[in-house]
């Protein structure tokens, strides 16, 4: 279940200078607002991200092994296109910090942890996270996430220039791919593969992927 944490492991230690007015008291009606800051103060288990500076608990696929299958092969086929090149693959648990105009890699109000995305500018890294935009991201949609990742993430993406983003859907077997228009500062209208075709990435247009190859037919017991 993906759960709004607005009314989760409250901690008025947690909330920000934006929750407060100009003498140190909170608002009575004060929304919990999430920073990168705060977001390394949480210390139980949970995954979370933080969009808009709101918190979401991120919950595991249910289909979890076409899920890891395909997001295994995927990073498989981008690994041996890059293994002579300086540009770096990532995949979630790793921290992608998207900040405001205005924020610092601290206040930074939007932490995302794609399944899969790749940096071609090395000074975007650091060991615990990304800040700035990468160039491709992938995500892997999940029941849980579904939603999330075709409205607010693909807005956010698109607000921040992220030149390529991809929308899995493991069991379909399909790809949306959306490429971002400089000139209109928004993403183009998707374009759709399935398990028939090869995608190439506009970023890496002589790597050509075919889908057979990430789309196993996989057979398991229920």
């Amino acid at each position: 279940m993906d759960i709004i944490e607005k009314n989760l492991y409250f901690n008025e230690d947690l909330l920000p200078s934006r929750s407060m007015s100009e003498n140190g008291e909170l608002y009575p009606n004060a929304p919990i607002f999430y920073t990168y800051e705060d977001y390394c103060k949480f210390s139980d288990e949970h995954r979370r991200e933080i969009i808009g500076g709101v918190a979401h608990l991120m919950s595991p696929s249910s289909n979890i092994i076409e899920h890891q299958t395909v997001s295994v092969n995927l990073i498989y086929k981008f690994k041996e296109y890059l293994k002579d090149k300086k540009y770096q693959i990532l995949h979630a648990p790793f921290d992608v910090r998207l900040p405001k105009e205005g924020e610092t890699k601290n206040t930074a109000s939007n932490v995302v942890q794609p399944d899969i995305f790749i940096v071609c500018d090395k000074d975007k890294l650091d060991k615990r996270s990304c800040f700035g935009s990468p160039d491709l991201i992938i995500e892997i949609l999940a029941p849980t996430t579904r939603k999330r990742d075709l409205t607010e993430k693909f807005d956010l993406y698109q607000q921040n220039g992220v030149l390529e983003y991809w929308v899995v859907d493991a069991f379909h077997q399909t790809i949306d791919r959306f490429s971002f228009d400089k000139n209109t500062g928004k993403y183009k209208s998707a374009e759709y593969f399935d398990r028939n075709d090869t995608i190439s990435p506009s970023i890496f247009p002589y790597l050509a992927i075919k889908l057979e190859d990430v789309f196993p037919l996989i057979e398991y017991d229920e």
